[in-house]
């Protein structure tokens, strides 16, 4: 038998292991219940094992797996000694008990297919890749022998893969995550790691990888809390929304901020005002304003108990509200604890006059009407809607001297708003959050990866230190793509907002889907930026740029179409409104202001000079010049900007 048919017939049983192992999972859930000794037990029993058929049912069309890992006998293979593993997006257990027919390439010993080279081999022989049709079927092999005396060509297979035209929704890219970024994906839960990642450096794709093999690797630990995507906008959302299925993780939430607060936005705030309330100072004066509502004791506290009548004096009270503000609680906290204490000093006194108070009886003290009349007064409850109102009504009271009288005058509502008739900005849902945060923690996850995170203002960013008080971060972004009013200038800064200042930030710099003659363009733009990165390299030498001045975006348009892949124009919103009609089933009329994080084979990038005549206006076209993974059409009458 040749070795490409023994291959076949790996496959093959592969295959068959990988069905037996599916029927297994259905013929679980439909005997689950009759197992299980309970109702509750039958129903979580039930929940587990139909989550696992569903994982099945959703692997992705295409190989078991992509790459084999043959250990040499020497000691530094340990007990991989001799062994031959099939590295995939899932295990895959052998029907015979033996060793698995796929390791997934989570598992400890799949490290070796990312990091083994011929400086340092880790005990490997060879390590095998596989090239596939777009059906699935086995068309070749190659492989790299890491005991040679040095390195060969770079890997054709690795380099087609790259490569490969993208039409529909972002790919996995475990069959070439390259060594450094393994080490990102493979970092201790414990840590967080922000990563500064230039365009087509794959940093996205790292975030999401990162998320998977966590979730392999502290299942139990992450099952409580979680796991959180969070993405700028829907549209990206729905572009990488397949990569963690495709990965064998289908239970994590992926989501934008403004979707993760769930307020309903029915009104837009000026430019200055959102500027405002997405600054940090605004988290001051929502705590100040909070603070102002804690009174001090307007006489002595006295509780009708039966025939007896408690008395805590006016000195006291006064002790325990300053005891208590002194402990710098969260204000939900405080007001329990100042009732706490109150019940505190009455049961001291009921001891003393000899009687025997219990937990029922420290209950109905904690809940008189003399007591709750005194925490109303002194330690009112308050709703986050009432704060945020009170503070946006009349902002002076809890803004002087830490917002200008301009500011003030920016955020302030033209007239008094009730609360519950009150119509919400976005910027406004990000104050309820903060709001609500001073009365009480919110809801953790046990894992967040933030994506575009340049992108996101300091109250934003806190929305998720909220969130990951007790969990790491995997936070991800460039300052150079910093879009929005308030991005990112550095990111001490910006880590310090999401509660990681001391995250490790790890730069990449080597561009493996964009190429060179791509970045050589956007790289231009960068000493305009106005921040500290370093310029984007591509290992790519292919790729086309064209200048089209006085061209047809639309002749662009049908030249592109005529090659593989997908298309996207780019243009400044209001320009791409009136190219709306060119949208087709492979090409997307994309505004500048929603490129990031896409991608597009072929890029017909319309009046640049009209991208950065606006605010942030050059971020956005370095966004938009590196959307181009094959060939970038810069159609133009006004002179270029870079």
């Amino acid at each position: 038998m040749t070795e490409l048919a023994a291959e076949h017939a790996r496959l093959a049983a592969s295959r068959a292991a990988f069905a037996r192992m599916l029927d297994t999972a259905r013929h679980r859930v439909a005997t689950g219940e009759a197992v299980a000794g309970d109702r509750y037990t039958a129903e979580t029993l039930g929940r587990m094992l139909k989550s696992h058929v569903k994982e099945l049912t959703e692997e992705p069309d295409g190989p078991l797996y992509f790459g084999r890992l043959q250990f040499g006998t020497g000691p530094e293979a340990g007990e991989h000694g001799g062994q031959r593993y099939y590295i995939g997006r899932r295990h895959v257990p052998d029907p015979g008990g033996g060793d698995p027919m796929v390791v997934d390439w989570r598992a400890p010993v799949s490290r070796a297919f990312y990091r083994a080279s011929h400086r340092d081999p880790q005990g490997v022989l060879a390590r095998r890749r596989y090239g596939w049709s777009p059906a699935g079927e086995l068309t070749g092999y190659e492989d790299e022998p890491l005991a040679a005396a040095g390195p060969g060509a770079p890997s054709r297979l690795v380099i087609e893969e790259i490569e490969r035209p993208r039409v529909g929704p972002m790919r996995d890219i475990v069959a070439t995550i390259q060594p450094d970024q393994d080490e990102l994906v493979r970092a201790d839960i414990e840590e967080s790691v922000c990563v500064q990642g230039a365009p087509g450096t794959g940093k996205t794709a790292v975030g999401l990888h990162r998320a998977a093999y966590l979730l392999y690797t502290h299942r139990q630990r992450l099952r409580r809390g979680g796991v959180l995507v969070v993405g700028p906008n829907p549209a990206f959302l729905r572009y990488i929304a397949a990569v963690l299925p495709a990965l064998g993780e289908v239970d994590v939430r992926q989501t934008t901020v403004d979707d993760l607060l769930g307020t309903p936005v029915s009104a837009v705030d000026t430019p200055d005002a959102a500027a405002v309330k997405h600054d940090a100072r605004m988290a001051t004066v929502l705590a100040r304003a909070l603070r102002r509502r804690i009174g001090t004791p307007g006489g002595p506290l006295v509780v009708p108990d039966g025939s007896m009548r408690w008395r805590v004096s006016e000195d006291a009270l006064a002790r325990l509200v300053a005891e208590v503000r002194a402990d710098g609680s969260l204000y939900g906290v405080g007001r329990e604890r100042l009732r706490a204490r109150v019940v505190d000093l009455l049961t001291r006194q009921a001891e003393r006059r000899g009687e025997t108070p219990g937990a029922v009886w420290a209950q109905r003290m904690g809940r008189s009407p003399s007591v709750k009349a005194f925490l109303a007064a002194v330690w009112p409850a308050v709703r986050p809607a009432e704060l945020v109102a009170e503070v946006l009504s009349d902002p002076s009271a809890a803004a002087d001297g830490v917002l200008t009288a301009e500011e003030q005058a920016a955020i302030r509502w033209r007239r008094p708003v009730r609360p519950r008739s009150a119509r919400w900005t976005a910027a406004d849902a990000v104050l309820l959050d903060e709001a609500a945060g001073l009365m009480a923690h919110p809801e953790g996850f046990g894992h967040i990866v933030v994506d575009e995170a340049q992108d996101l203002s300091p109250m934003q960013c806190r929305v998720l230190a909220r969130r990951s008080v007790h969990a790491s971060l995997t936070v991800l972004g460039d300052l150079a793509q910093g879009t929005t009013p308030w991005a990112a200038r550095d990111w001490a800064t910006q880590l310090a907002h999401l509660g990681k200042p001391a995250a490790r930030v790890v730069p990449l710099t080597a561009g493996f889907r964009v190429p060179a003659a791509v970045i050589e363009v956007a790289n231009r733009l960068l000493p305009s930026l106005g921040v500290a990165v370093p310029p984007a390299r591509s290992v790519r030498r292919d790729g086309t740029v064209r200048h089209l001045p006085g061209g047809d975006p639309a002749a662009a348009v049908r030249e592109a179409l005529a090659l593989a892949g997908s298309v996207g124009v780019i243009a400044a919103d209001e320009t791409a409104l009136s190219l709306a009609g060119l949208s087709g089933d492979r090409v997307s009329v994309v505004p500048a202001s929603l490129a990031q994080g896409l991608e597009f084979d072929h890029v017909v990038l319309v009046e640049p000079a009209e991208i950065a005549a606006g605010p942030r206006g050059r971020n956005l076209l370095y966004v938009a010049l590196t959307r181009a993974v094959s060939r970038l059409d810069i159609v133009h009458t006004h002179p270029l900007p870079f």
